[in-house]
């Protein structure tokens, strides 16, 4: 009797055993589902968020946001004085060597009708644009016009964020519009702007000349590393 209760509690254990490693193995497999479940979105939200970037020129309509003169804020200077000296010089080489499409000398030409422009520095504070021209201030209030999605020539797309001066005579550019290859709400290192008395209309048909502006803080060995290693 005591044999048979013995070799019966033997099946058992055995039995017993052989669901544990049954059940063990579905727990893994279980779980390697789900890791690599979770590895695949994880993948699929980096992608789409790569592709997402504004400053690649693809976007959708609905992903573009109103924004406020609050991203532009600060002391800007102009980079056209650092392009002029040479200090920019290995940014248009680099620009030729990868490129190919332009010798040094038309990236060169091609820069200074871009960059070119009187207005040495831009105060953006609160609502308020002032813009500096030979040490000579003038500033006006600007109001919101929305934003304007070109389309270019290389297919790519760009949006433009408008805003025209509530004092018509104070002397300040009486339209304005910010291009920094963003489209919501962000804080930016460099912007391109156009501005003029002529309507918005008109500036939006401009795209020989963008004076471009980064922080006044930063100096021209600065700006030359962000261009060569951030663009």
């Amino acid at each position: 009797m005591k044999k048979k209760n013995t070799e019966l509690f033997k099946g058992i254990g055995i039995l017993l055993l052989g669901m544990l490693v049954v059940s063990g193995c579905a727990k893994t497999n279980n779980t390697e589902t789900v890791e690599t479940t979770s590895q695949s979105s994880k993948e699929k939200q980096a992608h789409n968020h790569k592709h997402s970037h504004s400053k690649d020129g693809e976007f959708k309509d609905d992903e573009i946001e109103n924004r406020t003169l609050q991203d532009w804020s600060g002391d800007w200077q102009s980079v056209y004085p650092y392009l002029l000296d040479g200090t920019l010089d290995e940014v248009l080489e680099h620009k030729a060597k990868e490129k190919k499409d332009k010798s040094f000398d038309e990236y060169k030409q091609y820069y200074t009708t871009g960059y070119k422009t009187e207005t040495e520095r831009i105060l953006i504070k609160g609502n308020t644009v002032e813009f500096f021209k030979d040490g000579i201030s003038q500033k006006s209030d600007y109001h919101y016009d929305g934003y304007r999605i070109l389309t270019y020539e290389s297919g790519k797309r760009g949006v433009r964020y408008l805003f025209s001066a509530v004092d018509k005579n104070s002397g300040a550019p009486l339209n304005i519009q910010f291009s920094d290859h963003n489209i919501k709400p962000t804080k930016t290192e460099h912007f391109h702007l156009y501005f003029g008395d002529e309507s918005q209309e008109e500036l939006l048909k401009e795209l020989e000349n963008w004076p471009t502006y980064y922080n006044s803080e930063w100096s021209g060995s600065d700006i030359l590393h962000d261009m060569l290693h951030h663009h």
